[in-house]
C-alpha cells in the first residue's frame, strides 16, 4: 500500500508539473501583450517601482517563458513553412555576424592604445593621458591600462556567436565525423536543447541579479518576490561600481557584468538559430548543408587558408 501510495504521488507530482508548464505557456501570452500595453509600468525609470519591477521580470520565469513560447511559435510555424524558418536563421545569424564583426574591433583599438600607453610611458614619461579638444578626457595613464579588459572582454562576449557562425570555436571530434549527414544534425540540435541554451538560460539568471546588486541599492535577490522587492524600492537609490583595483585604475567594472548578460543573450539566440538550421539542414538532406551561410572569406585565392585561423 506504502509503495502504491509513492507511486501514486510521483505520478501526481508529475502531472503537476506538466499542468504548470503549460499554464505557463498559456500565460506567457498575457504576460507579453500586458508588458507592451503597459510600459511605463517597468520602462519609466522616474519611478522607483517601475526600476524594481524591470529587475524582477528580467530574471524572472514570467520572461523565461515568453522567449521559450516566442521560440516555439517560430517553430511551429518553420515546420509549416520551411521558408519562415530559414527566414529565422537568416536573421539571427546575420544579427550575430553583424554584432561580431563590429566588436571586433575592438581587438584593433585594444593594440592602438596599448601602443599609445607605451608611448605615453617610455618616450613622453607622462603620467596621464588627455584625449579631446575643450573639456579633454583626461586619466591617468593606469586607468586606460585597465581599460584594456574591457575591450578583451568585449571580443569574447560579442563575438562569441560570431565566431559560433564561422566555425571558428575549437570542437572535439569522437564520433561526430564517422556518422551519417542525417545523424550529425541529431547530434547537433541535442547539443543545443541539452548544453548550449541551458547554459546561456543559467549564466543569464546569474549575471542578470549581479549585475543589478552592483548597480542599485537595497541589493535585490533572485530569491525575492516581486512584492518584496516592491518593498524595498521605497528605499531604492543607484549605487553604481566604480571601484577600481588601484585608485586611479579604470573605475567602471560594472559594465562586465553587462557584457556577461549580453554573453548570455547572445548564445542564446543563437542557440535557437543553429537549432533552427541543424533542424532545416536534417529535413532538407545534405545538399542543404550551409545553406544561406555567411561566412567571411579571405578573399579569391586564399581559400586554402581558410578555416585554419
Amino acid at each position: 500500500m506504502e509503495e502504491e501510495a509513492v507511486q501514486g504521488g510521483g505520478f501526481a507530482a508529475i502531472l503537476d508539473g506538466i499542468v504548470w508548464f503549460v499554464s505557463q505557456i498559456g500565460l506567457s501570452f498575457y504576460n507579453f501583450f500586458y508588458a507592451i500595453t503597459h510600459p511605463g509600468l517597468w520602462l519609466d525609470w522616474s519611478n522607483n517601482e517601475a526600476i524594481m519591477r524591470f529587475v524582477y521580470y528580467g530574471g524572472s520565469v514570467e520572461f523565461f517563458f515568453v522567449c521559450f513560447t516566442t521560440v516555439l511559435i517560430l517553430f511551429g510555424l518553420g515546420i509549416w513553412r520551411g521558408s519562415i524558418m530559414w527566414g529565422t536563421v537568416r536573421v539571427l545569424e546575420g544579427f550575430a555576424n553583424t554584432v561580431g564583426r563590429f566588436f571586433a574591433w575592438a581587438g584593433l583599438i585594444m593594440v592602438l592604445q596599448q601602443i599609445v600607453i607605451i608611448f605615453m610611458q617610455r618616450v613622453f614619461a607622462r603620467p596621464d593621458i588627455s584625449i579631446g579638444f575643450g573639456i579633454p578626457l583626461q586619466f591617468d595613464v593606469s586607468w586606460f591600462a585597465e581599460e584594456l579588459k574591457l575591450y578583451n572582454a568585449m571580443v569574447v562576449a560579442l563575438c562569441c556567436a560570431y565566431t559560433f557562425v564561422q566555425g571558428g570555436h575549437v570542437r572535439v571530434d569522437l564520433i561526430y565525423s564517422s556518422v551519417r549527414f542525417r545523424t550529425k544534425k541529431v547530434i547537433d540540435m541535442v547539443g543545443c536543447l541539452i548544453f548550449m541554451a541551458p547554459m546561456a538560460v543559467i549564466t543569464w539568471m546569474y549575471g542578470w541579479y549581479f549585475l543589478w546588486r552592483h548597480l542599485i541599492v537595497p541589493k535585490p535577490s533572485a530569491s525575492e518576490s516581486l512584492d518584496r522587492l516592491l518593498m524595498k524600492s521605497r528605499a531604492l537609490r543607484w549605487n553604481v561600481e566604480t571601484i577600481g583595483f588601484s585608485p586611479n585604475g579604470f573605475n567602471a567594472y560594472f559594465l562586465f557584468k553587462v557584457l556577461l548578460c549580453a554573453f548570455a543573450a547572445m548564445v542564446f539566440i543563437h542557440a535557437v538559430a543553429f537549432f533552427f538550421r541543424s533542424f532545416q539542414e536534417w529535413r532538407e538532406g545534405q545538399e542543404s548543408e550551409n545553406k544561406y551561410l555567411d561566412k567571411d572569406s579571405l578573399g579569391e585565392g586564399e581559400e586554402a587558408y581558410e578555416g585554419a585561423h
